[in-house]
């Protein structure tokens, strides 16, 4: 049913128009606010290539919001107008993009997707929507699978590389992605289709002004898919649907209520491991996921005071079944969260951000009776801006119903010189609660400590991220400890979690990006990442040491855009023993759209153009070259 609806709701939109997210204008029209109120902030945009009405705002960096150029973390912000010009329903085709970012997937879209932000593990990264924690509770080690988030309902999507326990507490290790859902006023729509019998369908419905404002945005994916095992021969399908509003009202000309909801369901089949040979091979055998996420809250936008009250919720539910429909596993875990963050104007540019949060986390599975744990955390963090200097230092205190209290520590600063040039470097503390799982299982150890982490960076940039010439080059290190792993003990013969493990990664990101001509932009990115076991001295498992994406767009003056990608990833180990070796590979990818008028599209896309055969999971398949149009709509 779903799928039909968003057939009829997208063909019946001629046209729409795009608008900034409620909260996001309201944190640009504080910034440009308070830089107008002193000369000495002023002066960090005065000689900027960029124009001051181009800031970009990052939530990633201290929680509330702060544009780019006053932050000395690493982050990058793609857009809606990126992710369409990108196309297609994939997430990996938009993080692909971000440096220091490698991903694994154990099939097509849908299946495991994991993400490793400068060779962190995957669930070391704190993974939000419209700042609600949506990692699912109930799996063992507690972090966000991607192949549940597909980009029809994303507006933003906001990554900050490196470790920030400081503002974001538990899981901020490796970094934080925030993804946040689309706001647009009017009407817009789009349907693609393609290989495999793959449809996708979107669209976004939003109405108001500065006052009031209410948005609904839906997306329907479904594909025949291929074999998960790349040794098999039958296909693999999924479908997805997601569901999500955004609302608010403006109370009073400086209280906001507002309230996001979400909802997304997807079922996948998967290839297994049956008797008797036990190798993965063709199944029956299917997942399905069913995810409800949101928030309502107050904000308050004062001269000199800005609060943010807010209670979240979310859940994630889990079965699979064999062939013969019977349920072989199931799990649900959910987590609430009340929240308050501020931040204080206390004297020209001297500011203070602070907030505490209280967070309540509960698990069931088939082999698992229900179990609840709770943590409590505080921060405050010093900010100050001079001129074009930008530096920020805090602390944090967090207490676990478990493994009790845990301090972080972090700081940025960022220097503006010569003509658009900065300087910026941070150092940040990370930790990872142990998950419930690891603590109340049968497995479990309830005398587990936190994973912790001290991840630094140095960098120099010049420009932003899009425009003009941009080039940036990043230097980092992360040092992790406690790390948790499975093991065995006299006590424990079946197994148990313990802390046993330590890894350190290090490396450099490049950035680079000019308009060569009028309406030809190229662009591209470069990571090393040297992801080592410290205990074994071994390579962390599917860590590439170099992995990159060029990519270019041409927009000409009559409406037609063409554009490519080549993604280029270095050999890398499938297991910790670094006994079983994955291949590098380069794919390549062409895209075209012609606009007819201003509320009309044609687009298209050829993914893998030279069929290449690779793997990032270990006996896993991948999509050979593929063929995809549609059209998008908006009024």
């Amino acid at each position: 049913m779903y799928k039909y609806l968003f057939f009829l709701t997208a063909s019946a939109i001629p046209a729409a128009a795009l608008a900034q997210s409620p909260s996001e204008q309201a944190l640009a029209e504080i910034v440009d606010r308070q830089d107008a109120d002193g000369a000495a902030t002023a002066e960090v945009y005065a000689s900027a290539a960029v124009p001051r009405d181009a800031a970009v705002i990052t939530v990633t960096a201290n929680g509330l919001g702060t544009d780019l150029r006053n932050t000395g973390q690493s982050v990058t912000v793609i857009d809606r107008t990126e992710i369409e010009t990108i196309q297609g329903a994939d997430p990996v085709r938009a993080l692909n993009r971000v440096p220091g970012l490698s991903l694994s997937r154990s099939g097509g879209i849908g299946t495991v997707t994991s993400v490793n932000v400068r060779g962190a593990n995957a669930d070391q990264l704190l993974v939000l929507v419209d700042g609600v924690r949506v990692a699912d509770q109930a799996s063992p080690s507690g972090g966000f699978d991607f192949g549940n988030l597909l980009l029809g309902t994303a507006g933003k999507v906001d990554v900050l590389r490196g470790s920030n326990s400081t503002i974001w507490g538990s899981e901020a290790v490796g970094g934080v992605v925030d993804v946040s859902t689309r706001t647009e006023r009017g009407l817009s729509g789009s349907i693609e289709y393609g290989a495999r019998d793959t449809l996708f369908a979107s669209a976004a419905a939003g109405a108001g002004n500065d006052d009031v404002f209410f948005g609904l945005t839906g997306s329907w994916y479904e594909t025949d898919g291929f074999s998960a095992a790349a040794s098999g021969t039958e296909a693999d399908g999924s479908q997805q649907f997601a569901l999500g509003t955004t609302a608010f009202v403006n109370l009073t000309p400086s209280l906001e209520l507002f309230a996001h909801g979400n909802f997304a369901e997807g079922e996948v089949e998967i290839d297994g491991f049956p008797a008797p040979t036990y190798v993965l091979a063709d199944t029956d055998d299917t997942q399905k996921t069913t995810r409800y996420w949101g928030d309502v809250g107050l904000a308050y936008y004062g001269n000199d005071l800005t609060l943010r009250a807010v209670y979240s919720r979310s859940d994630t539910e889990r079965a699979n079944r064999n062939g013969a429909g019977a349920e072989t596993f199931a799990s649900d875990g959910s987590s609430e969260r009340v929240s308050l963050r501020g931040e204080y104007r206390l004297l020209g540019g001297l500011a203070l951000a602070f907030g505490g949060d209280h967070e309540w986390t509960a698990f069931e599975t088939s082999f698992d009776a229900s179990a609840e744990t709770e943590i409590s955390g505080a921060y405050a963090q010093l900010g100050w801006v001079m001129g074009r200097l930008a530096a920020h230092a805090g602390a944090r205190v967090d207490d676990h119903e478990q493994f009790g209290t845990h301090v972080s520590f972090g700081g940025d600063v960022s220097y503006g010189f010569g003509s658009d040039w900065r300087l910026r470097a941070s150092v940040g503390e990370g930790f990872k609660a142990p998950t419930l799982y690891q603590l109340l299982s049968f497995y479990g150890n309830t005398q587990l400590e936190p994973e912790e982490s001290t991840s630094y960076d140095l960098g120099i940039e010049k420009g932003q991220r899009g425009s003009g010439l941009h080039l940036a080059l990043t230097g980092f290190r992360r040092d992790s400890d406690n790390l948790i792993g499975f093991g065995f003990t006299a006590e424990r013969p079946s197994g148990v979690y313990l802390n046993t493990a330590r890894a350190r990664a290090q490396g450099i990101e490049a950035e680079a990006g000019i308009d060569l001509l009028r309406g030809l932009r190229l662009a591209g990115i470069y990571s090393y990442v040297d992801a080592e076991d410290r205990t074994t001295g071994l390579d962390l498992a599917r860590r590439p040491n170099h992995f990159g994406t060029i990519y270019a767009d041409w927009h000409s003056a009559f409406g037609l855009g063409l554009g490519a990608d080549l993604r280029i990833v270095g050999p890398s180990w499938d297991n910790g023993a670094n006994t079983n070796r994955l291949d590098g590979y380069e794919l390549f990818d062409l895209r075209a759209s012609f606009g007819i008028g201003d509320n009309l599209e044609l687009f298209g896309r050829v993914e893998n153009v030279f069929d290449a055969d690779y793997q990032t999971v270990a006996g896993y398949g991948t999509a050979g070259r593929s063929v995809f149009g549609g059209i998008r709509a908006k009024m």
